[in-house]
């Protein structure tokens, strides 16, 4: 049961990098960009997140916000952070809670690991709108940031 465009987004508070409590409805009246991604300190995830960091401007311009989020720790997406120097905030899905509210979850992903957040895209209006979804199944994969950029648009 995907989540499509045009249903509203489902509401999460979670835990940042910066250890302080990021509600979805704290950026009411801001676009959001959301992105999901299974691990801190993987090559596809490094990646998809640094392409975020380099347009960063561009959202920024555009009164968007970004946040990202997986289920690794706080302290993990603290350092994830600061190596990366991401100007965005992460956050911790550690309780698996808000995932499978996107469908953006692998019940089991490799090597056995249970419970990873999926990679994942959603762009939501200033309404708490959903107005573009991308989830992937493949995790090699990223998500198309075109268009992304023109959802935000």
């Amino acid at each position: 049961m995907a989540l499509r465009p045009g249903q509203p987004a489902p509401q999460f508070t979670l835990v940042s990098s910066d250890k302080k409590e990021v509600s979805l409805s704290d950026f009411k009246g801001k676009k959001v960009i959301l992105h999901f991604f299974p691990f801190a300190f993987t090559g596809v995830c490094t990646k998809q997140l640094c392409e975020m960091r380099d347009n960063f401007g561009y959202y920024n311009g555009l009164n968007a916000e970004i946040l990202a989020i997986s289920v690794d720790s706080p302290a993990t997406l603290a350092k994830f952070k600061e190596v990366n120097n991401y100007q965005f905030t992460l956050l911790s899905d550690f309780n698996k809670e808000v995932s499978p509210k996107y469908d953006a979850f692998y019940e089991v992903f490799g090597m056995g690991l249970k419970g990873v957040s999926k990679r994942a895209a959603f762009v939501i209006d200033e309404e708490q709108n959903i107005v573009y979804a991308e989830v992937l199944e493949n995790a090699g994969e990223l998500p198309d940031f075109n268009a992304i950029a023109e959802a935000v648009k």
